[in-house]
């Protein structure tokens, strides 16, 4: 932390423990992601405004994966919820398609960043360019709706086709976390589905928790139906085949084993 402040981190979406932290340490800065990165789900965050109010509280929301795809217009998870946080961090690498980031906030807040930031004071201006760039894709966000609700069809299909499997985690955004839960796997049907030409990011410990390695699958507009079963289908079949592999030991391991009795062949869950 560049913050001399203490840090106190309340449980993952649990409110209860985050008032209960409050509640010892009033007047406090409470922040949140609006969309998390590696589950796709979304925080509480009209409770979490609430608390924050209750507890004269300031609240910072980064919505890096909720702004241009949730909420009136794309304005995202604070609209979607209904909140104002006092500070809202938005960045321009995902739904924008561009580069760099935004911290919305009071003129206060902003004269203090811009004199006392350092990562800003000390920082290259925006080029023009890119300013007219990030400006057409704002108009983009604001005024085709339709690619929210491509999005949102795309993602009914998939869980259609990936309902009731083991590791599907239903979401509500276009991330679409698929849970496996050993590294090596998670690396190996992701090389598969490689090669079927789906590409399809392998998520390991220590970015999540040992045990739980992952695909990180992320829909967009610009995907189609067919692609969504192209992946679904593949990542089935992908799926059937790790299963066989580990439920089968390779000859290779036996001889292994009969060789050098002092190697252990059973797979760790930790990868």
């Amino acid at each position: 932390m560049l913050s001399p402040a203490t840090m106190k981190r309340f449980k993952h979406n649990d409110t209860q423990h985050l008032e209960s932290l409050l509640s010892r340490s009033p007047q406090s800065l409470v922040v949140t992601e609006g969309v998390f990165s590696m589950d796709g789900d979304q925080a509480p965050l009209s409770q979490v405004f609430n608390l924050t109010n209750q507890y004269d509280s300031w609240l910072v929301v980064d919505d890096a994966h909720g702004i241009g795809v949730l909420g009136d217009k794309g304005a995202g998870s604070c609209s979607a919820a209904q909140v104002s946080p006092d500070i809202l961090v938005v960045t321009f690498g995902k739904a924008f398609g561009l580069s760099g980031a935004a911290i919305l906030c009071s003129s206060e807040v902003g004269d203090y960043l811009t004199q006392f930031a350092r990562h800003h004071v000390y920082s290259t201006a925006m080029p023009p360019s890119q300013a007219v760039a990030l400006s057409h894709a704002c108009q983009m966000i604001q005024t085709q709706e339709w690619r929210r609700e491509k999005l949102t069809e795309l993602g009914a299909l998939y869980a259609e086709q990936m309902n009731g499997v083991k590791g599907f985690i239903d979401t509500q955004t276009p991330i679409k976390p698929f849970l496996i839960g050993e590294a090596q796997a998670a690396l190996s049907i992701a090389e598969e589905l490689k090669r079927n030409l789906v590409w399809v990011t392998a998520i390991r410990p220590p970015t999540v928790p040992i045990g739980t390695a992952r695909l990180r699958i992320t829909l967009t507009a610009n995907h189609s139906q067919k692609q969504v079963l192209q992946l679904t289908d593949s990542l089935l079949q992908a799926i059937e085949r790790s299963n066989e592999s580990v439920s089968k030991p390779s000859i290779e391991s036996s001889f292994e084993f009969k060789e050098r009795g002092s190697v252990n062949v059973t797979r760790s869950s930790s990868g």
